[in-house]
C-alpha cells in the first residue's frame, strides 16, 4: 500500500521490512502505470537503478506488480513479487498475478464492508438497548400507578416478556448478530434477569448443557421460563415462604432434541405452571411458546412442589 510518506506491506512473505520510505518504493512507480508493471533488471531501469533496495540490502533485482485498484478507479498499491536475480515472467504468471490482485481488492473491500456493518450493528444495539430500558421503566411506573388487579397482572406479564426479549437481544448481539444463541450464556442471562426481580426469600438457579438454539426457539424458551418463575413466586412462595426455583435445559437421551425442566419446592400450587392469574394470560403464553417450539408441555404437582417439562427438537 502506498500513501503520502511511505509504503507499507499488509502481507509479506520472504521480505523482512513491514514498511519503507517512498524513496525505496518501486510500487510508487508501478501505480502510475496501467494495471501491470514488470522490471526484469532493476539496475538497467532508470526508475530503480539507484533504489536503496537495489544498491543496498537485500539487493532486489527483479520486480513485478499488479495494481490494486479501488472501486473509484484509484490505484492504492500493488500485489508484487521480488527476486534477487534478474528474470522475466511468462504470460501465465503475469495473468495469475493480475487475477490474484483483483481477489486481494475484493477481500479488502469485503473487510471494509464488514467493519462498516459492525459499526452500524453496534449503533443499532445501543439504540435498541436504550429503547428496552425506556419501555421497561414506563411499564414499571404504570404498574405502580394502576390499582386494578387484572391490569397489574397484564402489565407485569408484558414487563417479563420485554425482559426475556431483552435478554435474547443481548445474547444475539454478543454472538455478533448471529441467528443462533449459545444455551449456556443465554440461560445465564435469564438467571441474572430473573434473580434481579425475585424477592429475597426465593432463590433461582438456571443451568444448561452446551449447545445452540435458533433465535425463535430461545425467545419461546425465555417466555416459558420467565412465566414459570413469575407464577411460582406469586403462588408457590406467597408471603415470606422461602424456597428455590430450578431451571435446567439439557439434551434428551437418545433423541435429537432438548428437555426443559422448571421446578420449584413451594406448596405445589397449580398456579406455578398453569399461569393461574386473574387473566389466564400466563397459561396462554406458555402454551403458545411450547407450540412455537413444536414441543410437548407436561406438568406435575405434588406437596413437594410443581414441575413443568417441555420436550422439543433441534
Amino acid at each position: 500500500m502506498v500513501d503520502e510518506k511511505r509504503q507499507w506491506f499488509k502481507a509479506r512473505v520472504g521480505f523482512e521490512p513491514h514498511e519503507t520510505a517512498l524513496d525505496q518504493s518501486v510500487c510508487s512507480h508501478a501505480i502510475l502505470d496501467e494495471g501491470y508493471t514488470e522490471i526484469a533488471d532493476m539496475g538497467a531501469d532508470p526508475r530503480t537503478s539507484d533504489n536503496p533496495l537495489y544498491v543496498g540490502d537485500p539487493r532486489v533485482k527483479f520486480y513485478a506488480g499488479a495494481n490494486l485498484v479501488a472501486p473509484n478507479g484509484q490505484p492504492i498499491g500493488t500485489l508484487c513479487v521480488l527476486d534477487t536475480k534478474p528474470r522475466t515472467l511468462n504470460d501465465f504468471q503475469r495473468q495469475a498475478l493480475q487475477t490474484l490482485s483483483r481477489h486481494v481488492m475484493m477481500q479488502l473491500e469485503l473487510r471494509k464492508k464488514i467493519r462498516i456493518e459492525a459499526a452500524l450493528r453496534a449503533e443499532m444495539d445501543h439504540r435498541v438497548k436504550n429503547s428496552f430500558q425506556t419501555i421497561a421503566s414506563l411499564l414499571r411506573m404504570a404498574t405502580r400507578k394502576v390499582q386494578d388487579p387484572d391490569a397489574k397482572d397484564v402489565l407485569a406479564l408484558v414487563e417479563r416478556r420485554f425482559g426475556a426479549v431483552g435478554s435474547l437481544h443481548s445474547e444475539l448481539m454478543g454472538q455478533g448478530g448471529r441467528s443462533k444463541v449459545q444455551t449456556t450464556s443465554y440461560l445465564e442471562q435469564l438467571n441474572k434477569l430473573l434473580a434481579a426481580s425475585a424477592p429475597d426469600h426465593v432463590t433461582i438457579f438456571c443451568a444448561a448443557e452446551p449447545g445452540e438454539l435458533q433465535a425463535v426457539q430461545a425467545s419461546a424458551l425465555g417466555m416459558i421460563v420467565s412465566e414459570f418463575v413469575a407464577n411460582s413466586i406469586k403462588h408457590a412462595f406467597a408471603g415470606d415462604r422461602a424456597g428455590e426455583i430450578k431451571i435446567s435445559l439439557r439434551r434428551q437421551e437418545g433423541a435429537e432434541g432438548w428437555l426443559l425442566e422448571c421446578r420449584d419446592n413451594g406448596c405445589g400450587h397449580a398456579g406455578a405452571v398453569s399461569g393461574a392469574d386473574s387473566t389466564g394470560l400466563g397459561r396462554m403464553l406458555m402454551a403458545t411458546a411450547a407450540e412455537q417450539l413444536n414441543g410437548r408441555l407436561t406438568t406435575d404437582f405434588s406437596p413437594e412442589g410443581a414441575l413443568l417439562r417441555v420436550c422439543f427438537r433441534d
